[in-house]
């Protein structure tokens, strides 16, 4: 079974950026597609970015595209979310998950899910 943990949240003004790291244990990263999601209390999880193995495709939802940026380091085993010109209604819990249909995308079968982490914007 494969754990993820995300880091790198926090409280951030409007316009800001973060970024935000999963690291997954086992030695078989390289071979996981991932992806990034947010969900707010009452509204559904929403798909905000994914990428293939190896390095391969990246997907963004379209609330984020041209914003973030999803990257992997495979010698470390992590995943990154690199979030430019924030907004306050990118404010949400986010996780890390694997897709184990391995390509990434919005529709793919994501398990493994990390514990979240808290972005807050503000006005």
């Amino acid at each position: 079974q494969v754990q993820l943990v995300e880091s790198g949240g926090g409280l951030v003004q409007a316009g800001g950026s973060l970024r935000l790291s999963c690291v997954a244990s086992g030695r078989t990263f390289s071979w996981l597609s991932m992806g990034w999601f947010r969900q707010v209390p009452g509204k559904e999880r929403e798909f905000v970015a994914g990428i293939r193995s190896n390095d391969g495709p990246t997907y963004y939802g379209d609330s984020v595209k041209g914003r973030f940026t999803i990257s992997r380091d495979n010698t470390k085993n992590t995943v990154y979310l690199r979030m430019n010109s924030l907004k306050i209604e990118d404010t949400a819990v986010y996780y890390c998950a694997v897709d184990q249909t391995g390509w990434g995308t919005p529709s793919g079968r994501y398990g493994y899910w990390g514990q979240g982490t808290q972005v807050t914007v503000s006005s």
